[in-house]
């Protein structure tokens, strides 16, 4: 593979925060007697964590472990209005890579944290495990082959603050957490009504938003609340697509390349009842109906896949997609004797992604012979494809308190899991599916070129009465936590956990940390662990058929083999086991004044038998003697499809990364400056790929484009720096963000295309008319800056196609730049 040098961006980041740092101890001797900073503007009072222990609760700079805070100033001083964006605008270990033509990715976008997968990364509300998306991202893009959390079912407006924790947690809270943890609080809020209205679009068209929100407290006797937000946004789509050279004549844009058209509404709530004295009943949850509007690929006028008599001039398959996302966690907690708590709860999530399909068509059906001559000549030109649909219900006990052991006192907690998840897969209309009216693959039915017709709808075929399935899966868990400070300085932790499942047994898990405060000024922190991760249901029991771009760019049909079918026993491939994985991190804090804080935190990830999506397995080309010669070829031709692919533990990884976060506060009279940086290196490799099938290699299996994407679809350096000015009643943020470059080769190999690093800059401006009335404009992308263009030699056709820029690797999209106006009103 082509190597690519990162020393340019390496030294243009360290000249960036070196600059910050300098300047640090400088501002603090300017302000040694600074004027008190208001209340409302307050930057620096601590925050107290609770994600990464469940000891007593700390801040982030005393914890073990490097921990993320976002606050809701954050939130309000940053643009973007999708959580997912927000995320990745204020974390840098965060990404949620934007992507198009990627069917249901389009609407539920990738979230991972540093730089591994969607699956990887645990998220919680209110501490307790959220449940994750029926969407199985099957497309070239970021995540493939994995199914993470629809972190955006989440509104924004009901989110008070943000925990992010960045080192490996499955001894603490369970499968999922090898990159982390993402721990959202919601509002809790009794006294006043918050009101909130935004519009906005970009400066090269289209996008057009429209976001409104409403959160409003009450209290409830002695200590109990109820909030709730509702919150609805339109979307307008973008169109980034270039002129196609080579399908239509004159040249004209014939693709949707950009964000889709999506409209959003959101209903949640947050509430606790007292019950006795120590004691409360809580409930949290919400429900989200969102609906996308995005394409496929183009059909050109002469594509066997085209209809003329319909679509005289070609025609742009279009997928509308409708996401339904509900969940409902009730629970009681209390306080028990001798500062012991009681925590029980039930939490149940529901996940379901409908597709439909417009401006299509079913070519079999039209040219299908009739008994008695002719053809039929008709087809419905939309259908519905199907739904995904996913479910989990958790429940837990937890228990925790000190306990004396040998005259000292120990943190302890212990608790009880149970959880059940479940995947269903609905079938689509028949038209969506069937080859011909009959669905009766010994009848020949030809397209105009003279070729098989391709079955199903065009775009996205639906999903067919034999990958529609109804399964489930649970398991048990229980897990102790000890924490005790054996000195004023240091302070010990570990965990223990043990899972076991209905499908495929038990695993054990463990994690030890550390914290050493020699001085006030100075803190050392380290942990290390073990780690796991289930395959998960929609690993288990996906399948589907689906119209992709093969090696040589030509749509062809694509099969998704779930694990135990026909085809993957014919392949050789067992079924799937847990990943497992080793983490430890080592870092240092320093606080050498009231008003500057810097952490570094170097850390390292291995993870063994990771479950990934297989390449495209496509069959022999040429003549071939014998069906030996030819196995692939002999698997797949009697299925009439091109190519296949299936969920394997086909690779092991290693990861390595070095994060460093900096702030300092300048007290000014009557003003406050915050100056913070945050930066983020990573390096994933692919250390290992083997396979288990007699008719497949490890390169085979998982070919180098896939390792590009692993080990290069994210960026390795990405970089987040503020500045956040108040003074009476303004305050102004300005924002760069660092994306390292990026490189793909899915459908150019063995081109490897690069695309460069680069800096977006954001600006926010608030001014307060009042205590509770505000107005904030602001632009993200301020200098309109763009991924480089596609190679327009080596990575033909697509730029003759119209793909102007990235695709299957996009950290911070096509849009340009964007502009916003908002009001906030508090009542």
């Amino acid at each position: 593979m082509t190597k690519h040098t990162v020393l340019p961006g390496f030294t243009r980041t360290l000249l960036a925060s070196s600059l910050l740092l300098a300047f640090a101890p400088a501002w603090s001797q300017q302000t040694a007697d600074p004027a008190p900073t208001p209340p409302a503007v307050d930057a620096t009072a601590p925050s107290v964590i609770v994600l990464g222990s469940r000891g007593a609760a700390r801040t982030a700079l005393d914890a073990s472990a490097p921990v993320g805070l976002i606050s809701a100033k954050d939130m309000q001083m940053a643009g973007p209005l999708e959580l997912g964006k927000l995320l990745q605008t204020l974390d840098p270990s965060f990404n949620f890579s934007s992507t198009f033509i990627s069917d249901g990715t389009d609407i539920i976008r990738p979230a991972t944290l540093r730089s591994l997968g969607p699956d990887q990364l645990l998220v919680l509300v209110n501490g307790k495990r959220r449940h994750q998306q029926a969407l199985v991202n099957v497309q070239q893009t970021i995540g493939r082959g994995s199914a993470g959390t629809d972190i955006n079912a989440i509104p924004m407006s009901a989110i008070q603050r943000i925990e992010v924790l960045r080192d490996g947690a499955a001894a603490q809270y369970g499968s999922d957490a090898i990159a982390g943890v993402i721990n959202i609080v919601l509002k809790q809020q009794t006294n006043e009504t918050q009101l909130s209205g935004t519009v906005g679009g970009t400066s090269e068209g289209g996008g057009q938003l429209y976001s409104g929100s409403a959160n409003k407290g009450w209290a409830i006797g002695d200590g109990g609340y109820v909030n709730l937000t509702v919150e609805g946004r339109h979307r307008g789509e973008t169109n980034r697509a270039g002129v196609d050279s080579l399908r239509v004549d004159p040249p004209r844009v014939t693709q949707r390349i950009g964000d889709s058209l999506a409209k959003d509404k959101y209903f949640w709530w947050n509430s606790a009842l007292p019950a006795g004295e120590g004691g409360e009943f809580y409930t949290f949850g919400g429900v989200s109906h969102r609906t996308g509007d995005s394409a496929g690929f183009f059909r050109s006028a002469g594509d066997g896949r085209n209809v003329p008599a319909v679509y005289p001039n070609g025609f742009l398959p279009n997928i509308r997609t409708t996401v339904k996302d509900a969940s409902l966690a009730l629970g009681y907690r209390r306080d028990l004797a001798d500062q012991w708590k009681l925590d029980l709860s039930v939490n149940h999530g529901r996940s379901e992604l409908d597709f439909h399909e417009k401006q299509t068509i079913n070519v079999s059906y039209w040219y299908e012979p009739k008994p008695g001559g002719g053809i039929y000549a008709e087809s419905p030109l939309e259908a519905d494809t199907g739904a995904l649909k996913f479910r989990q219900t958790t429940v837990n006990a937890d228990l925790r308190g000190p306990l004396a052991v040998f005259g000292r006192d120990v943190s302890f907690a212990t608790g009880f899991e149970y959880r059940r998840d479940g995947y269903a897969i609905d079938a689509g209309d028949p038209v969506s599916y069937q080859y011909g009216r009959s669905n009766n693959p010994a009848i020949v039915i030809r397209d105009q070129t003279g070729a098989a017709a391709a079955s199903g709808t065009q775009g996205f075929p639906g999903y067919t009465p034999g990958t529609a399935v109804d399964d489930s899966r649970h398991n048990i868990a229980l897990y102790a936590d000890l924490e005790h400070k054996l000195t004023s300085e240091l302070l010990l932790g570990a965990a223990v956990r043990w899972e076991k499942y209905s499908d495929f047994g038990s695993t054990t898990t463990g994690k030890l940390s550390l914290r050493y405060d020699p001085s006030k000024m100075v803190g050392l922190r380290g942990t290390v662990s073990t780690g796991f991760r289930a395959p998960s249901v929609q690993q288990k029991f996906y399948s589907s058929v689906s119209t992709n771009l093969n090696a040589a760019g030509v749509l062809t049909e694509t099969l998704t083999a779930r694990e135990g079918s026909a085809v993957t026993k014919a392949f050789g491939i067992p079924n799937l086991k847990e990943e497992t994985s080793k983490n430890a991190s080592v870092g240092i804090v320093l606080r050498p004044a009231s008003n500057f804080s810097l952490t570094a935190d170097l850390w390292g990830i291995d993870i063994d038998n990771r479950i990934v999506f297989s390449s495209n397995i496509a069959p022999e080309s040429g003549a071939c003697a014998s069906a030996a010669a030819c196995p692939i070829k002999a698997i797949l031709d009697p299925l009439k499809v091109g190519q296949a692919q299936f969920f394997t533990n086909a690779i092991d990884t290693q990861t390595r990364g070095l994060d460093i976060v900096a702030e300092h506060t300048t007290r000014l009279p009557g003003a406050t400056l915050v100056l913070s940086g945050q930066l983020d290196f990573n390096r994933t490799r692919v250390v290992g790929r083997h396979s288990d099938s007699p008719v497949l290699s490890g390169t085979q299996l998982f070919d180098d484009s896939q390792v590009t994407l692993i080990e290069r679809g994210q960026p390795r350096q990405h970089h987040v720096l503020s500045a956040d000015y108040t003074q009476g009643a303004w305050n102004g943020n300005l924002r760069a963000n660092y994306y390292g470059e990026v490189q793909g080769q899915g459908f150019t190999a063995p081109f490897v295309q690069t695309w460069a690093a680069k800096w977006i800059v954001d600006a926010t401006l608030r001014y307060n008319f009042s205590k509770g009335t505000s107005l904030t404009v602001g632009s993200n992308n301020l200098f309109n800056t763009f991924p480089t263009k596609w190679d327009p030699v080596k990575a033909a056709p697509f730029p003759q196609l119209g793909f102007t820029y990235c695709w299957e690797t996009c950290p911070f999209g096509i849009n340009g730049r964007s502009w916003y106006a908002r009001v906030d009103v508090s009542l």
